[in-house]
């Protein structure tokens, strides 16, 4: 199936092995991409893969650990190896903090949190606009609704850097929007993943209620925002942050 023009390109997925990465790394299968797989747990990771390769799609699973700097590089030229290009990238990976106020966060705390979610966005960035530069492609990178209204005590840290990555996603998107590469965001809001479901601090159910939609959002609908904007379908889009937050934001 040739969903939105996609298909034979190849597409990167950071923090594939699990919720909205792993739902955005089926669909860019299903839309014919030849998919690499990146993340820490080898076993999901490979079961990702192979699902999109029962679809009949080219697909791989590598590891990787994107705390370390020098994994950022690594995955492209595995890409690149691997399928002869790269395409589309969806910087997915991210970490955030035990739940405690900003008083009580410790350095270590903070440096993990930034060291992730927008350090190693950046090196990512870095890696993929030079695969990118001769043949132009897309950049997705995974935010959150957190970055612009956090509604969630004890959560600071996760916040500020994906408010950060936001804004640097928005001047790399001026800066290369000439040369042919399409930089986004997408700003999720109450999706319910692994990770939201691992925060014990949070009453899943009662968050869900309170939202316009009245319910928390699937990983699906989630990835379905990505994969618009990975495609042609989204060709005038830049610098953009896409917020799939169920009216929360309107609120």
């Amino acid at each position: 199936m040739n969903l939105y023009g996609m298909q034979g390109k190849v597409a990167l997925v950071t923090g594939g092995t699990s919720g909205i990465g792993a739902a955005t790394a089926r669909l860019y299968g299903q839309a014919g991409c030849k998919v690499l797989v990146v993340g820490r747990d080898a076993v999901r990771g490979q079961a990702v893969a192979d699902e999109i390769a029962a679809m009949g799609a080219q697909a791989a699973f590598h590891r990787a650990d994107l705390a370390i700097d020098s994994a950022a590089a690594e995955i492209v030229d595995a890409a690149v190896r691997r399928f002869g290009g790269l395409d589309i990238a969806f910087n997915n990976a991210g970490y955030r903090e035990s739940n405690a106020l900003v008083g009580d966060q410790s350095i270590e705390e903070f440096d993990a949190v930034m060291r992730l979610n927008l350090r190693s966005v950046f090196l990512c960035m870095k890696a993929q606009i030079a695969a990118m530069k001769a043949r132009g492609g897309v950049i997705v990178n995974n935010a959150s609704v957190s970055a612009i209204r956090n509604s969630i005590p004890g959560l600071s840290l996760y916040a500020a850097s994906k408010a950060a990555l936001v804004s640097l996603t928005r001047t790399a998107a001026m800066e290369y929007a000439g040369q042919g590469i399409r930089i986004n965001t997408v700003a999720p809001g109450r999706i319910d993943t692994p990770m939201v479901r691992s925060n014990t601090a949070i009453d899943l159910a009662k968050v869900g209620a309170t939202q316009p939609a009245g319910r928390l959002g699937t990983e699906d609908e989630a990835a379905q925002a990505v994969l618009w904007l990975s495609s042609p379908a989204s060709s005038y889009v830049i610098g953009h942050t896409l917020c799939v937050d169920g009216g929360f934001l309107a609120q």
